[in-house]
């Protein structure tokens, strides 16, 4: 019984010995993040990297968030190799399960000119985020719509539009040049209006197309349709799309 209750004890010690030092460690990761992250926030980018690097793998998904900052940190530099292959690292460091180290991976491939993989890279983001990553949705989208998939393309939209609770008049546009691509010039319409209306007229994509909409359903004209502009930002987020690539922190 003795022995029992020494080997119990034993163990525990060793226990709470591990608990403490696996605790030691992730308050250096955390404060490492924290350090990167005020140097980062003074756009001294190459400080930051220096911080985020003392991340130990041990740290779990405090490493991956520190390889996904480092490529933040790198894509600021306009070193876009190197970003992209910190956010593929991050996204391995958490199994696939990182829908914004994804969602960077395609903002970066697109910079890159490698559009296949960027779509696959914003798929991959929706499929992470269980469906719900609304600016995956409308780059997505963009992609598609560029590449002559106007159908795909509408979906593509307007799952952004409710994923954003109806405020994202830059999808709302969008839609509306997918529906006309396929005639429904109606429909598109409507969706120039409420992309016009929900950026208070400030949406010149949409002030343009909608004129352009309402000249082709008063005289049909099918070449017209291809003057119309999609919106290449995330127009109703308040964000252009390098600027949702922030780095994470606690």
């Amino acid at each position: 019984m003795g022995q029992k209750r020494l080997l119990l004890a034993t163990l525990l010690v060793t226990l709470l010995g591990s608990i403490t030092l696996a605790q030691t460690g992730q308050k250096v990761a955390l404060d490492a993040i924290r350090r990167g992250n005020q140097k980062y926030a003074k756009a001294q980018y190459e400080l930051a990297i220096e911080e985020y690097r003392r991340v130990p793998p041990s740290a779990g998904d405090t490493y991956a968030q520190s390889l996904y900052n480092i490529g933040v940190c790198y894509y600021e530099l306009w070193s876009t190799e190197e970003a992209t292959a910190y956010y593929r690292r991050a996204v391995l460091a958490r199994k696939g399960r990182y829908p914004m180290a994804l969602y960077a991976l395609g903002v970066a491939l697109i910079d890159s000119k490698r559009p296949l993989e960027a779509k696959e890279a914003f798929r991959q983001s929706i499929t992470a985020a269980d469906g719900k990553h609304a600016t995956a949705h409308f780059m997505l989208g963009l992609l598609l719509i560029g590449e002559g998939g106007d159908e795909a393309a509408a979906a593509s939209f307007k799952e952004a539009i409710a994923l954003s609770k109806d405020r994202f008049p830059g999808s709302h546009n969008n839609l509306g040049v997918a529906l006309a691509r396929m005639g429904r010039l109606p429909e598109a319409k409507r969706e120039f209006e409420i992309a016009l209306r929900q950026a208070d007229g400030e949406l010149d994509e949409a002030a343009d197309n909608l004129k352009l909409c309402r000249s082709l359903l008063a005289l049909p004209a099918k070449a017209q349709v291809a003057s119309l502009k999609t919106v290449e930002t995330l127009t109703g987020l308040g964000n252009k799309l390098t600027e949702r690539t922030n780095v994470q922190g606690h």
